[in-house]
């Protein structure tokens, strides 16, 4: 078969939605995040802590448990992250890196304190083919209803002046930190809902097992221009360029391995900066509230 024909091959669709997912997920959550000012680089520890909490979940009760472990762990980041950058006004950026180192260590040290491993955990009740569908119609459905909820209900007007114009916000009597807490909180959960589904997909967990998809997942919230549908069409991207990477792989070719591995990466590059002279983040995004 030619790489024509796999790319058309149902196949390598549905390998391409099953890569999609977690990116869209956390792409979803970090453009909610965003236009409402807050800056979304904590997205990786959001990622990680959920795809950990999802194997401790599916461990005691299966994958049911785990997918909502895996959001609790989310929220539990997001809580924190906040907590920092909202609450206290520290710098988001600084901050957020420093979740993400934190939530990597942490997630090492539970590894062996829980499974004395500190490489990967045993194998925990994975997704059946149910669930798999079930998560990618979800992350289809959460695209579609928030497009909706931001571009056309007091909520998602709220959320777009928190990240526009904060000050004009509150004039009107909006409590902009608690608008901006519901933002992040929910980001955390449609992030650790990413996590769960990395975990769950493969049946546990491993050491840095997010690999960088909360960074790239926030380069598909700059190309999408700060939209959900953009967003995800970002991710959908990224999905393909993943599933290629990981048939090219398999197959016998001349290309050399790295260059292959570099393929997602390399098209994320080109796809921010495509598009970043016609990208206007928030005019708040990352101010501290006064």
């Amino acid at each position: 078969m030619t790489l024509i024909e796999t790319i058309l091959s149902v196949g390598f669709v549905a390998q391409a939605l099953r890569v999609t997912v977690p990116y869209a997920l956390a792409a979803l959550g970090g453009t909610l995040a965003e236009r409402a000012g807050v800056v979304s680089l904590a997205l990786e520890g959001m990622l990680l802590f959920g795809a950990f909490t999802a194997t401790l979940g599916s461990a005691l009760g299966g994958p049911a448990l785990g997918a909502l472990c895996g959001i609790v762990g989310g929220l539990l980041v997001a809580a924190v992250y906040e907590l920092i950058v909202v609450r206290w006004r520290a710098d988001q950026v600084v901050c957020a890196i420093a979740i993400n180192l934190l939530v990597l260590g942490l997630t090492r040290t539970l590894l062996v304190l829980v499974w004395g491993s500190a490489s990967s955990s045993p194998r925990v009740p994975g997704l059946g083919s149910t669930g798999t569908w079930a998560f990618v119609a979800a992350a289809a459905v959460l695209a579609l209803a928030l497009s909706e909820l931001v571009r056309r209900t007091p909520w998602g007007l709220r959320l777009r002046a928190a990240g526009e114009r904060p000050d004009a916000l509150a004039s009107l009597g909006v409590d902009v930190e608690r608008v901006r807490w519901g933002a992040v909180l929910a980001s955390g959960a449609l992030a650790g809902l990413g996590g769960a589904w990395l975990a769950l997909d493969v049946g546990g967990f491993s050491d840095a097992m997010s690999s960088g998809r909360g960074y790239i997942a926030l380069a598909a919230v700059v190309s999408g221009k700060w939209r959900p549908l953009g967003a995800t069409a970002a991710c959908l991207l990224f999905g393909v360029a993943g599933a290629l990477e990981l048939n090219l792989q398999a197959e016998a070719t001349s290309l050399p391995r790295e260059l292959v591995q570099m393929l997602p990466y390399v098209v994320t590059l080109i796809a921010v900066s495509s598009v970043a002279r016609g990208a206007r983040a928030p005019s708040a995004l990352g101010q501290p509230l006064g």
